[in-house]
């Protein structure tokens, strides 16, 4: 029989899930109260990093992922998806913070990672300020557009048979032995499924509780600042050595790291800042004055360059800093696919492949099974007592 699934979340990982799981056969529909990727994913950068991730599950998540984002480039074509090979440089400010970041490299290296030690980082980044000391160049790193992304592998999903469905998802339907049997809608809709998967990003956490499985799951506020078109002038995706940190720390106050990029419309993309305030989406002209001046000490031509707009959005936090990905032992059928923080866009490929892998009832074996064995979604649940 084949398997029905219903995967809740239309943004850049549920999408990723449907277009693994109709590769596979799956009876799939996706359902999202909003379009497609309007969400979180419609307020990201586009981030395809190894570059910022410890060695561990997340970073073999993430180089698992890299290798499916150029598949899926080859498969939809690179340009559906804004898919850019640009690589990243990570850069620092002080002796001691360039000392750091080779020990962090190291440590990547070892597991897998491309790494470049880079003495004079103007060679790679001609407009960065004079006084940088040195950085690490990730040839690995990547970025697509999320928006256009999440639309394409949908649009190549629904070809292969899936459906979407606009609603919001209110509850579950379970069947005698508790197990999932399918999801109600806020329109009185019953959409029958043998699994559901909860790819409901920042709002996983409520919908985890809905379908009598909750996970913890919280907003995490963040802004990024989008310059006039320009020439290109930054090549790479470059951010300070201190994103890594502040990327990992659980701190509820405000975080800020620079991070700069450059679009293919000529935009620039500024950020990252982190803070935990709920779903509160006022403007801190704070924050926006911090980043720019964080970004001009790292790129001084943008003193004279105009800003264009600000947009902000919430990230799905958890307390450990992973993913939740796998089935939840509480109500059989429901599989967790939520809790990407920053990380969604990046490892998006490989969550929709562990879900699917999971739902076939066997492991994932990638390209590269040296690098992948063991990778079962299981493994990569989150291992936070809250989220089981």
């Amino acid at each position: 029989m084949t398997l029905k699934v219903v995967v809740v979340g239309a943004g850049i990982v549920g999408t990723a899930c449907a277009f693994h799981a109709a590769a596979a056969g799956m009876d799939v529909t996706v359902v999202d109260r909003g379009p497609v990727g309007a969400g979180t994913t419609s307020r990201g950068e586009g981030n395809v990093l190894v570059s910022d991730k410890e060695p561990g599950p997340e970073l073999a998540l993430a180089r698992l992922s890299r290798t499916l984002w150029e598949e899926a480039g080859r498969e939809l074509g690179p340009d559906r998806l804004e898919f850019e090979p640009k690589g990243g440089l990570v850069v620092a400010s002080t002796a001691e913070g360039l000392a750091a970041l080779g020990e962090f490299a190291a440590r990547q290296e070892a597991a897998g990672v491309r790494v470049e030690p880079v003495d004079r980082v103007r060679d790679l980044e001609p407009h960065l300020a004079p006084d940088v000391p040195g950085g690490v160049h990730y040839p690995q790193d990547a970025q697509v557009q999320p928006v256009l992304a999440a639309a394409a592998l949908l649009g190549a999903a629904v070809r292969r048979g899936v459906r979407f469905h606009a609603g919001e998802v209110v509850g579950a339907e379970t069947g005698s032995g508790g197990g999932i049997t399918g999801v109600r809608t806020g329109a009185g809709d019953v959409l029958p499924a043998d699994a559901v998967v909860n790819a409901a990003g920042t709002w996983g956490g409520e919908v985890g509780r809905r379908l009598g499985a909750p996970v913890e799951v919280l907003p995490r506020r963040g802004f990024v600042l989008v310059t006039e078109p320009l020439p290109p002038m930054v090549r790479h995706k470059v951010y300070s050595a201190d994103y890594v940190a502040n990327v990992a720390s659980s701190d509820a106050g405000l975080e800020t790291s620079c991070v700069v990029e450059g679009t293919r419309g000529g935009t620039i993309l500024i950020g990252a800042s982190r803070e935990r305030v709920g779903f509160d989406t006022r403007m801190n002209t704070a924050v926006v004055r911090r980043l720019a001046a964080q970004a001009c000490r790292l790129f001084p031509f943008l003193r004279a360059v105009h800003l264009m707009r600000v947009y902000r959005g919430f990230r799905p936090y958890c307390p450990d800093h992973l993913p939740v990905i796998g089935p939840d032992p509480r109500v059989p059928g429901v599989v967790h696919a939520c809790g990407h923080e920053g990380a969604g866009i990046g490892l998006a490929p490989a969550t929709g492949a562990l879900v699917t892998a999971h739902l076939l009832g066997r492991p994932w074996r990638g390209a590269d099974p040296a690098a992948h064995t063991g990778l079962l979604p299981d493994r990569l649940l989150s291992s936070g007592g809250a989220h089981r």
